[in-house]
């Protein structure tokens, strides 16, 4: 009689990983025509359907690239559904000061590359050459260098507005722990 040998799985600790087996798993491959690689990127079929395709992750992004998620929806629906998906999606946003990135990588949003081009400096300049620009521009058209000159005053409001978006940019990005 052959002796008894002890299971691996047998009492604490558990000495396989948890969800190791040894029967075989069942893979589902890409929905392309001839393609051999997993599909584990579901995909819908048509707008607004609950039916996917299953789609490698190279597939998956080619399927995508001209997706119009909108689609077949008049411009008040559009509208409703983006104004939801925002509101959905704002708990995921993450904190720009918890990124690894510095300024000019694109990090960025729009508004302070707008207010970089106003103030007239590179993407990838940091605050204090920002600060730096923006006094020597700011000095040029203040309202006490220039009295009742409405271009200038005009001028100075959009170098202070863009000076305002960059400050409060570079406060979220430190952390104040």
């Amino acid at each position: 009689m052959p002796k008894a040998r002890r299971s691996n799985d047998w009492g604490f600790p558990r000495w396989r990983g948890y969800g190791s087996s040894r029967e075989a798993t069942t893979v589902r491959l890409c929905d392309r025509h001839g393609c051999e690689e997993p599909g584990d990127c579901p995909a819908p079929k048509a707008p607004n359907s609950p039916e996917r395709w299953m789609f490698c992750q190279k597939h998956a992004a080619e399927y995508n690239q001209k997706w119009d998620y909108f689609e077949g929806l008049d411009k008040a629906e559009k509208e409703a559904r983006a104004k939801a998906e925002r509101s959905e999606n704002a708990g995921y946003a993450e904190a720009q000061h918890y990124g690894w990135s510095g300024s000019g990588d694109g990090s960025r949003s729009a508004d302070e590359m707008r207010a970089l081009e106003v103030l007239e400096l590179e993407a990838d300049a940091d605050f204090s050459a920002i600060k730096k620009g923006w006094r020597e521009k700011a000095k040029t058209v203040h309202p006490d260098v220039k009295p009742g000159d409405k271009e200038a005053a005009a001028e100075f409001q959009k170098l202070q507005l863009a000076y305002e978006v960059l400050k409060a940019a570079e406060e979220r990005r430190e952390w104040k722990g």
